[in-house]
């Protein structure tokens, strides 16, 4: 993913919203993350939109924590809180209708990472197989991000097609794939991490 200002990042947000005639009322973050810098703190800042993220963040900076199963309210429609640690000890999922939002737990043939953030690889592979799978194989999935220009992908297909969590795979051999993953730690890491337990909001200097 790309590491992004957060001013850059909102500005855009902001013309877009803007442009649409629209009310931004939530700003919801799947997990802490680690590699760019969330804007939820700017949004606030400039259009008094609230900050959702897991409470098992413990973020005094949030103004909604969220657990599983709340529901999001906006307009005639509701986003459902789904908790689905792993990746992070607070990611969460969120589904509205036939669409689910994954952050990094659920990538198009893959998953987030679990070495780091108090992840877990017996929780990710518990949140997808027990939480996620359950949903209509035609439930869309929109992950976080893609390294192959990717957007969309189905329960359904992720069941069949996932080389880490597809139906087959045990707990044992997910756990073993995800412990030889060698992957260096993300370049941003030291910066990002601690603006994003402020909510994006970086120390004055």
């Amino acid at each position: 993913m790309d590491f992004r200002s957060k001013r850059a990042f909102s500005s855009t947000d902001i013309k877009l919203i803007q442009d649409y005639g629209l009310t931004l009322k939530f700003v919801c973050d799947t997990h802490v993350h680690a590699d760019h810098i969330t804007a939820a703190d700017e949004l606030r800042k400039r259009l008094g939109s609230k900050t959702c993220v897991s409470k098992h963040a413990s973020l005094p900076c949030v103004d909604v924590p969220l657990k599983d199963g709340d529901l999001i309210k906006f307009g005639p429609f509701a986003l459902c809180v789904i908790e689905t640690p792993g990746h992070t000890q607070c990611s969460t999922s969120f589904s509205i209708e036939n669409l689910l939002f994954t952050g990094d737990t659920l990538l198009i043939r893959g998953c987030g990472r679990t070495d780091f953030q108090n992840g877990s690889a017996e929780q990710l592979y518990h949140s997808v197989r027990e939480k996620l799978f359950t949903l209509p194989p035609e439930t869309l999935v929109y992950p976080g991000h893609d390294y192959k220009g990717q957007t969309s992908s189905s329960i359904g297909m992720e069941k069949a097609l996932n080389p880490r969590l597809k139906d087959g795979m045990s707990q044992a051999e997910f756990v073993t794939i995800m412990a030889n993953l060698g992957l260096p730690v993300p370049k941003k890491i030291h910066e990002a991490l601690p603006a994003n337990l402020a909510c994006g909001k970086r120390p004055s200097h």
